[in-house]
């Protein structure tokens, strides 16, 4: 059984992407371009409604009721190569 991840954040481009966090802290980016011409989105053409993009009942939903349900967010969006962890020295290294 897959689980089912939950969208946290996600930023709304003006190339018509998202950046989305999800649950487990995965960064992914979706690219909704090739579902502007499908109903019921292509509203979302509209850069300024894009924008309103927020985080609602675990997936990202704009206003007049358009959602998109998160394991097609999660299962179609690309790593964003943003969750790279960088590990830093607490202390110092001594010199030789």
């Amino acid at each position: 059984m897959e689980i089912l991840l939950d969208v946290v954040r996600v930023e709304a481009r003006a190339d018509h992407t998202l950046l989305l966090e999800f649950e487990n802290g995965e960064m992914r980016v979706f690219d909704m371009a090739p579902w502007l011409e499908k109903r019921p989105f292509q509203p979302l053409k509209d850069l300024s409604l894009f924008a309103k993009a927020s985080v609602g009942q675990g997936t990202v939903v704009w206003p007049g009721d358009l959602d998109i349900a998160p394991e097609t967010l999660y299962d179609l969006g690309k790593g964003s190569g943003l969750n790279t962890v960088i590990l830093v020295p607490s202390e110092p290294t001594p010199r030789a």
